[in-house]
């Protein structure tokens, strides 16, 4: 055993050397300077043949301005909201730095208590943003330097120039022009306190949200996070008798920011493009690089956008636009019209060209990301193939039923009651009731009454009523596991089991309708839509695609769900996008009250979703909501077999001119024969459908429901939230960073309107109706 003489020795050479470790680290670490921290670069965006396509960045949003300029409400406001002991503490708090170690020792989250000294810090080490102990280490020694070298002022006056902002603004002068249009010497107290609010992190508190970083991020709960934390902060500045109450009076309306802009280098198609690449790259990437660090610049990022099929989306819409929109000559059916639209190549998931609005700069929603338009009949595809892949149910078993008791369909042997106001039934025959013991009379376009028909003809000609009971053979769960086994989000789908489930009152983005019925075309290979393909930053590539495919169905199915939907182009509602060299599949879609219209619709080689809606432009607008299309470009309605499949025809003959002509699989038979509820005739008893008369060329639309009775709203579920541990109020996996799971990149920028209500049910007896997304 040592000696306590030897013990002594030993700890006291031991804390000696750690006392000389850390005097060394001291003294080699230096102060951060504001202006070098502040420096940054462009990012280059590159089109698919790796040509420039634009450059972007921060650099001319950025400029330091002295302490002098900096409204002492600002500098009350982040004091009061992330650092009340700033005056007077030594500028590292060692709780905070413990608890981070030891959480990231344990592998658990790395959020610690930081002072603003450490969040200065940490700004100017934005070259080094890694998770490690060793930069926690730097970060503590350069920290204490900075708090005992430095004024409190110098160093307030640094991280409020150093810090993002969100909107691409470092530093509290560029986030000033940027949120108010003003220099941050004019900002009023409100202001300041708003500004002090997205410090928190602008992903989670920006006003004008932020789906395209995380879906949750909604401008409705990003203005409420906003909302809560600048009432916060104002009361705390009152607390800490840094502002009066007879002035608190004066702010009680929340200073709403400016609409956001796009630069005007990022205008056309540009901006939308851009914000599609950077948000899926943020995303994707697994080194953990944030919004911020990429805002610094000095990245390449290598896009899967074609330039040229870019180009042929956005000349498609302009032509059908110009020769059928007209807002002064029709202004109260034709202003606000809008088209959104996205082309995605089945074989590998590349999003090739996308149309997200007139302009980036003056139009700032991407319309081919989730807007919340419904998709209507477009939605039809999804319920066939739950039906050819799981199967009907018994009705003599319970609910819960496995493969092999249940029967799967055959398109052609099936047949359905395509009768107008059907009465929808529970798969074990029971009449089907919602929550107000009302039943669901479902109604096809025009009243129309079809009898029994095979599904290929229900397709054809869009008939509500067979794919509304169809859904509930098979189990709405089951048609929502095909739906996302096709490529749709979770987060798109509306929630509970409704009847009107499988004919569209969900909202998905154009980019994933165009990912998801490409799934079809590659035979039931699903590949999630994606837009950067590589990023490098100093001549090394940070980040790479991993192309991955998964196997969503069978290849009978898929190939059957394409050769229906042949019929629908060739024989059915789809005939304005036939196109004059090749064959095409797709179907047209219309919803309820005639607020949106689709066409989508593949090749083996491009799949192509075109949404057609009407909605205000500005943002900002109160009660900004869906208007409906009666009217629109001088017809009684719009359907998907107007205008969204005349831009997808003009679009996909051109952006296929000159390519292989590439036939269809012939599709091998699957399923058997099937009696849909209340139909007599055996199915077997003749293999077609019964003798169609020539299709109208209009897509079916459930009527709206009678003003009489009141709507239901039915919304999706809301993901619920989690402790609020960083900066993002429903959680931080991974030290802040967002990982949201989005269309191929891509997210909304913009606000997503609940959907259209689902329509009335009936009393017993009653004449009235579930009306439905239809069509």
């Amino acid at each position: 055993m040592p000696s306590w003489k030897q013990v002594a020795a030993l700890s006291i050479a031991f804390l000696g050397s750690l006392l000389a470790a850390g005097s060394v680290a001291y003294a080699l670490v230096g102060v951060p300077d504001q202006n070098l921290a502040s420096k940054s670069q462009n990012n280059v965006y590159y089109w698919d043949d790796n040509t420039p396509m634009v450059s972007a960045g921060s650099g001319p949003n950025r400029q330091n301005i002295p302490i002098s300029r900096i409204p002492k409400a600002m500098q009350d406001a982040v004091i009061s909201a992330e650092n009340k002991t700033f005056r007077d503490d030594p500028g590292v708090d060692f709780k905070g730095m413990g608890r981070a170690v030891y959480n990231m020792a344990m592998g658990g989250n790395t959020q610690g208590g930081s002072t603003i000294t450490q969040q200065f810090v940490k700004n100017a080490l934005l070259g080094d943003q890694s998770q490690t102990l060793s930069r926690k280490f730097k970060e503590l020694f350069i920290s204490m330097k900075v708090g005992n070298e430095m004024e409190k002022n110098e160093i307030l006056e640094g991280y409020l120039n150093t810090s993002y902002y969100g909107r691409g603004a470092f530093g509290i002068q560029a986030a000033a022009r940027t949120y108010y249009g003003k220099d941050a010497d004019d900002l009023n107290p409100s202001e300041c306190a708003l500004l002090a609010t997205v410090l928190k992190g602008p992903t989670y508190y920006d006003p004008a949200g932020a789906p395209s970083l995380d879906p949750r991020a909604t401008p409705e709960r990003n203005y409420e996070n906003a909302t809560k934390r600048w009432k916060w902060i104002l009361g705390e500045m009152v607390n800490d008798g840094k502002l009066d109450r007879s002035e608190l009076a004066k702010y009680s309306e929340f200073p709403m920011p400016k609409q956001q802009k796009q630069n005007q280098g990022l205008g056309g198609q540009t901006g939308y493009l851009v914000d599609l690449a950077k948000a899926y790259f943020i995303n994707n990437n697994d080194r953990g690089i944030t919004e911020k660090e990429l805002a610094q610049g000095g990245y390449e990022i290598h896009t899967t956008f074609n330039k040229k099929k870019v180009d042929q989306l956005t000349k498609a819409v302009k032509k059908v636009y110009d020769a059928n929109i007209d807002p002064k000559k029709r202004p109260d059916t034709d202003t606000h019209v809008q088209f959104g639209g996205a082309s995605v190549e089945p074989s590998t998931g590349k999003i090739v060209a996308i149309y997200g609005g007139t302009d980036a700069t003056k139009h700032f929603t991407n319309n081919a990301d989730q807007t919340g338009a419904q998709v209507g009949s477009t939605f039809k595809p999804f319920v066939l193939a739950a039906a050819m892949e799981s199967g009907v149910r018994d009705p003599n078993l319970g609910p819960v039923q496995n493969s092999d008791q249940r029967t799967q369909i055959s398109p052609d042997k099936t047949i359905y009651d395509g009768d107008n106001k059907l009465k929808i039934k529970n798969y074990d025959g029971s009449v089907w009731r919602n929550e107000e013991d009302k039943e669901w009379l479902q109604v096809n376009d025009g009243d129309k009454d079809y009898g029994p028909i095979d599904l290929r003809y229900a397709m054809q000609e869009s008939a509500n009523s067979p794919f509304v009971q169809l859904g509930m053979d098979v189990g709405i769960p089951q048609v929502r596991d095909a739906a996302k086994k096709a490529g749709l989000l979770e987060s798109s789908l509306v929630g509970g089991e409704v009847p009107s489930f499988s004919i569209g009152i969900s909202d998905p983005s154009a980019i994933r309708m165009a990912g998801a019925y490409g799934t079809f075309a590659a035979s039931g290979e699903q590949r999630d839509p994606y837009s950067v393909t590589k990023v490098e930053a100093s001549g090394e590539v940070v980040y790479e695609h991993d192309a991955k495919a998964n196997r969503a169905f069978s290849s009978a199915v898929a190939d059957n769900v394409t050769d229906v939907l042949k019929t629908v182009v060739e024989k059915g509602t789809g005939k304005n996008a036939r196109l004059s060299d090749r064959e095409a599949a797709g179907k047209t879609g219309t919803t309820d009250g005639n607020k949106s219209a689709w066409f989508v619709g593949y090749t083996p080689q491009l799949s192509t979703a075109i949404d057609m809606y009407r909605m205000d432009d500005n943002a900002e607008s109160k009660n900004r909501q869906f208007l409906k299309m009666f009217g629109t470009g001088g017809q009684d309605k719009i359907h998907g077999s107007s205008f969204p499949s005349e831009i997808w025809h003009e679009y996909m003959e051109e952006a296929l001119k000159g390519e292989e002509v590439i036939p269809f699989p012939e599709p091998e038979e699957v399923g058997e024969a099937f009696n849909g509820k209340g139909v007599s005739p055996s199915p077997t008893e003749t293999e077609e459908s019964p003798s169609p008369s020539e299709s109208d060329e209009k897509d079916e639309e459930s009527p709206t429901p009678t003003e009489s009775e009141e709507e239901p709203e039915n919304e999706g579920p809301s993901p619920s939230n989690s402790d609020d541990i960083c900066t993002n109020p429903f959680g931080c996996p991974d030290d802040g960073n967002n990982q949201g799971n989005q269309n191929g990149g891509p997210g909304g920028g913009g606000p997503s309107p609940s959907g259209t209500p689902t329509g009335e049910a009936t009393e017993e007896n009653d004449n009235g109706f579930f009306a439905g997304a239809g069509g």
